[in-house]
């Protein structure tokens, strides 16, 4: 199978520039570039499935450029609804220095940033040296600004598929980059590249983009509740990602292994085949989530995700530390305990349980667990020696509801 035959079963293209390019890119050796603005110090799930075309590529022989974009990421490309809030220089170069780190350390390639061959032009100099390429009607006519004609659209929006057609430009020009890949939703920004390189060197560049993940209704792939699962594992653990893809839905989750993942088509297809045989086991799902999690953050913290995951569910949370008792119970709004306490005030004090009848009853029953062990004396002291680390206390209540106590 070709690099483009596998990306096509992939079902990672979406459209290309030209028939040209299938055949570049089966021979490899082409410089290509996929850029993000800074809009945070980290990229989220919906960025990884985009930029994991880079490996990919680059496994195919052809040498990555990823751009990070200091000069777009002040402007902000055009969403289809409204005008996105700018954000201060301070907080684009601060989220810069995070992006570029983090591109480095999860890819592995070279970074550039579009502040640097941006900065020094003028707005004439912009305007005679890249403005006069572009038609007006031709801007009008792109889907992402034609999608805000209703509700207006400001001149800056209006100017960014001129400010990345200037990257396209410029990488072309000092770096032989004679592609640009990206999501499908930068279509009309790759495109104006590509013309103008076409017109002011004479040159022929090319441009690929892939489907947006999402789920069955079309939501973007990686959001949930409108939060996004960052890449960063401080801000999201590889606990709180293996939670997220193994309670995937069925439906997407071979297309998810087929886009996320660089697993073989044989490989995809057996576990495809155990997946339809045995949806209640969840390999496609643990498959996925083991392939992802590895691949950002490491086997030691995939491992560590599921061994959180499999305590959690069997109750047994003994050898958990402080940083897993974080990572599982994060989101959970803790209760605080400033004093050694009797186990049936703790339960009652902080709501666990409704009343010192009801505490005693889920005691005597074996209902009630602190960090992982069944309380049976009623006459227990909750003191800091009980606590993981001598501060963090988890009560589980029954099968299923855990609390989080912090001793001060």
């Amino acid at each position: 199978m070709t690099l483009f035959e596998d990306l096509e079963w992939r079902g990672l293209v979406q459209n290309i520039s030209s028939p040209e390019l299938i055949d570049k890119l089966n021979k490899g050796g082409m410089t290509f570039y996929i850029g993000t603005d800074p809009t945070a110090d980290s990229m989220h799930i919906g960025h990884y499935s985009s930029f994991l075309i880079s490996k990919r590529l680059a496994k195919a022989g052809h040498h990555p450029i990823l751009l990070v974009g200091g000069a777009t990421g002040l402007i902000g490309d055009p969403k289809p609804s409204s005008e996105r809030p700018l954000i201060s220089k301070e907080e684009v170069e601060k989220n810069i220095k995070g992006l570029t780190a983090q591109a480095k350390k999860i890819f592995g390639f070279d970074v550039v940033n579009n502040w640097d061959w941006t900065k020094d032009v003028n707005i004439c100099d912009f305007l005679r040296d890249y403005g006069k390429y572009f038609n007006v009607n031709y801007m009008l006519a792109k889907d992402h600004v034609k999608s805000r004609m209703d509700v207006g659209i400001t001149f800056a929006e209006f100017s960014y598929m001129l400010l990345q057609a200037m990257d396209f430009y410029y990488l072309f020009k000092e770096h032989n980059c004679e592609l640009q890949v990206a999501g499908s939703d930068q279509w009309g920004n790759i495109t104006s590249g590509i013309e103008l390189i076409r017109k002011k060197l004479d040159k022929e560049a090319y441009g690929m983009v892939m489907p947006l993940v999402t789920d069955s209704t079309g939501k973007k792939f990686g959001k949930t509740e409108g939060n996004a699962l960052w890449l960063d594992e401080e801000k999201t653990s590889s606990y709180e990602l293996y939670q997220y893809l193994i309670n995937l839905e069925d439906s997407m989750i071979i297309d998810y292994l087929k886009k996320l993942t660089f697993l073989t088509k044989e490989e995809i297809e057996e576990i495809e085949k155990s997946h339809n045989e045995h949806p209640e086991l969840r390999e496609a799902h643990k498959a996925l989530a083991r392939e992802i999690i590895t691949d950002l953050h490491g086997k030691e913290s995939y491992e560590k995700a599921v061994k959180i995951s499999e305590s959690l569910f069997s109750g047994d949370i003994k050898s958990f530390t402080g940083r897993d008792v974080l990572d599982a119970f994060k989101g959970l709004e803790p209760f605080n305990i400033t004093e050694d306490t009797n186990i049936v005030d703790l339960l009652v004090n902080n709501k666990i349980c409704s009343s010192k009848r009801e505490a005693r009853e889920f005691i005597n029953n074996g209902s009630i667990t602190l960090n992982g062990e069944k309380v049976t004396d009623l006459e227990m002291v909750v003191s800091k020696d009980k606590c993981i680390e001598n501060k963090y206390i988890v009560v589980r209540r029954g099968k299923k509801k855990y609390y989080l106590g912090l001793y001060e």
